[in-house]
């Protein structure tokens, strides 16, 4: 009878491997979701230069006693243009919202909040990404709803626009402004 060799049996076990990740994955409360260490702690410094020509965002932001949002966003980024009236909307009804600007250039950061309005009563311009890293973003657009001790209360990745929006990141928002 042939032995059989722990290298014939390797494939197996790889196989196996990938099938138990995949029913972990696939039975995470939201598997398209992915899961934020800032949520229920304290919101990260700002730590970006000011956007030239705006208000930058001031060292207690965060920490003012009302629920603030924090939206990671680009000019570059199609889905953060498709959100911006949302923003700016949100602005007006006096939400304050804190931009932060990232992996983008002034000139062109700055056409845009001056050419389609500018929601943000701070902005933040992080060209290498570093307050982006701080605060675990993936891509833009990604708005965070701080409370106002600067506890992250949520994270909402894509734009703020269609049925997703509607059905988790505004009951998020209603709930964290009602409290």
């Amino acid at each position: 009878m042939a032995k059989l060799s722990p290298l014939m049996l390797a494939p197996i076990g790889i196989f196996a491997g990938f099938v138990a990740l995949a029913a972990v994955g696939m039975f995470r409360d939201n598997p398209n979701e992915l899961p934020s260490t800032r949520v229920g702690g304290p919101a990260p410094d700002i730590v970006a230069a000011d956007l030239e020509g705006f208000p930058g965002v001031a060292e207690d932001a965060l920490r003012r006693g009302e629920v603030t949002l924090v939206n990671f966003w680009a000019s570059w980024c199609p889905p953060c243009r498709a959100e911006h009236p949302k923003l700016l909307e949100m602005a007006a009804d006096g939400i304050p919202i804190v931009g932060v600007n990232f992996r983008d250039k002034v000139g062109p950061a700055a056409q845009y909040l001056r050419d389609d309005g500018n929601p943000f009563s701070g902005v933040a311009f992080d060209p290498n990404g570093v307050a982006a890293i701080d605060w675990g973003v993936t891509a833009p657009p990604e708005t965070f709803i701080v409370d106002g001790d600067g506890t992250v209360l949520f994270r909402y990745i894509g734009p703020l626009v269609g049925s997703d929006y509607e059905q988790r990141f505004l009951p998020e928002l209603t709930r964290a402004l009602s409290n």
